[in-house]
C-alpha cells in the first residue's frame, strides 16, 4: 500500500487544538469521520484505546502513532497532526508529543497496517525528517514530505 493512497490535505492539521492525549485522539479521529473514512467514530475510538491499553503509542522523539485495525474503518487512512506546544502522551521517553500520525486500517488490513507503521517508523527515526515536519508552513509542504516516504 502506497502512502499517497492513505493521506490527503484534508487529513492534515498543523494546528491541533488538543492539550491532552484523550483530546488529540478524538481530534484526529474526528478528521477521519468528517472525511467519511469511518463507519462509526465512537467504535473506532474504542479500538484506538484498546490498542493504547497494550502500551502507549507515544514512541518518543516527540512522536505518537495511535493506530487501530477496526471494523469501523471504511477507507484505509493516515492522519497527520502537529502541536507546536506538545501534548503529554505517555511517551516512552517521557517527553511531550508534537507529531501525530493516526493510522486507521480496516480489520482485514493487518499486513497493510504493519507496513504503514514500519514505513512511518523508519522515516521518523531521522531527526532531519522530524524537524522538516515541525517546520513545514503549509499542509502541502507536509504532504510533499510524507510522499517522499515510499
Amino acid at each position: 500500500m502506497n502512502i499517497k493512497e492513505l493521506i490527503s490535505l484534508d487529513l492534515i492539521n498543523l494546528e491541533l487544538k488538543s492539550t491532552t492525549k484523550d483530546a488529540v485522539i478524538h481530534e484526529l479521529a474526528a478528521m477521519l469521520d468528517q472525511n467519511h473514512h469511518l463507519f462509526n467514530l465512537e467504535g473506532f475510538i474504542e479500538d484506538i484505546y484498546e490498542r493504547e491499553s497494550i502500551c502507549s503509542t507515544g514512541i518518543g522523539f516527540q512522536i505518537a502513532i495511535p493506530h487501530a485495525k477496526s471494523i469501523h474503518v471504511k477507507v484505509p487512512s493516515v492522519v497527520f497532526g502537529r502541536s507546536d506546544e506538545g501534548i503529554v502522551y505517555d511517551s516512552m521517553d517521557g517527553d511531550v508529543s508534537k507529531l501525530f500520525f493516526m493510522i486507521a486500517m480496516p480489520e482485514e488490513g493487518i499486513n497493510s497496517h504493519l507496513r504503514v507503521l514500519a514505513m512511518l517508523s523508519r522515516k521518523l527515526m531521522h531527526e532531519e525528517f522530524r524537524d522538516q515536519l515541525k517546520e513545514a508552513k503549509t499542509k502541502k509542504e507536509v504532504l510533499e514530505l510524507i510522499y517522499t516516504m515510499n
